[in-house]
């Protein structure tokens, strides 16, 4: 009876530990891998985007506002406007910012200081985006999961900002995590021929161009221009097959109405051009746009390895995370 006892308060304490301390601690049979929200990530994102929102709309008011300073730092975004005068023009140029959505302002403004707008994230709107992102990160590493075929795969929410992802008869969950992990941003984008990528390495990228890699050893740079022509968003199949000509594998795809209408133009107006195939910021593939690709269909080879190409192509299939996941856990 004390044994039973003994049990009993141990089974009691081991429960509340589990309460005490969250989801991190879950005593599960099978292996499982703890996944958060990067929230530096998911704010810096949103103030890049609110960055971008800001030049757009002060360079198309009428009259132009003069402005400098444009900047992320830390965990907000501010702008000078050069003319005091125009300080009140520009505000109500940015009032979309901080207006309300559903009930909520996501954006708050400081103009503590003369000429200097500030825009920084509310706790509420840390806490919307943190729901959004955690929503569709879950259904992109549930479709992961399925990809990979994992038989009894299981996946929920821990805690406000936590994917709890079970993987029984995994071995490697620390190669299962990097996978689960992987940003899977894909782009095709230009490759910048106004001048030679050194001299872009050694002086300053044209505006509205940056240096990328590729994965080689040592990497590859190229200067591609940032303007995203087709995206990830827009491909609804992909898979890993050998070339038909040299064997070798490569990854065919299929995109959607608007991403075919877009290929198709994009390589029609740039026949001759080279035309860069990014995954989370690596060139991948740069051929020359030979002739104006229609239909949808494509095919991407960078000498890749078998395992590389069905690595790419699911990827590719499955979509996006919207925002950065850390691995904060690993267990069996």
């Amino acid at each position: 009876m004390v044994y039973l006892l003994r049990l009993k308060v141990i089974a009691i304490g081991l429960a509340l530990v589990s309460v005490i301390f969250g989801t991190s601690t879950v005593l599960a049979a099978d292996p499982h891998i703890l996944l958060r929200v990067d929230m530096t990530d998911l704010v810096g994102s949103r103030m890049a985007e609110a960055r971008d929102e800001i030049r757009t709309l002060l360079r198309d008011a009428k009259p132009t506002i003069r402005y400098s300073g444009l900047a992320v730092s830390d965990s907000a975004v501010q702008v000078h406007i050069d003319d005091a005068s125009q300080v009140e023009a520009a505000k109500a140029a940015l009032k979309s910012l901080t207006d309300l959505v559903a009930g909520m302002e996501e954006l708050a403004l400081d103009d503590g200081q003369p000429g200097l707008l500030k825009f920084t994230m509310t706790d509420a709107g840390v806490k919307s985006r943190t729901t959004a992102a955690l929503k569709q990160s879950i259904e992109v590493v549930k479709n992961r999961l399925q990809d990979f075929g994992i038989a009894g795969a299981g996946i929920r929410q821990a805690d406000q900002d936590g994917i709890l992802v079970r993987a029984p008869g995994v071995e490697d969950l620390q190669s299962l995590g990097k996978t689960l992990t992987r940003p899977g941003r894909l782009s095709f984008q230009l490759v910048d021929t106004s001048m030679p990528v050194n001299d872009a390495l050694n002086g300053r990228p044209p505006v509205g161009s940056s240096v990328l890699y590729t994965m080689d050893d040592p990497p590859i740079p190229y200067l591609i221009e940032n303007r995203i022509l087709v995206s990830g968003k827009n491909v609804i199949d992909a898979n890993a097959t050998p070339n038909a000509l040299t064997g070798e594998p490569v990854v065919a795809f299929r995109l959607d109405s608007r991403g075919t209408e877009r290929f198709e133009w994009a390589t029609r107006q740039y026949v001759g051009r080279p035309f860069a195939v990014i995954l989370d910021d690596k060139v991948i593939s740069a051929p020359i746009i030979r002739e104006p690709i229609k239909g949808g269909t494509g095919q991407i080879s960078g000498n890749f390895t078998s395992s590389e190409a069905k690595a790419i192509a699911s990827l590719m299939r499955t979509g996006a995370l919207p925002v950065r996941l850390t691995i904060v856990e690993e267990a069996r």
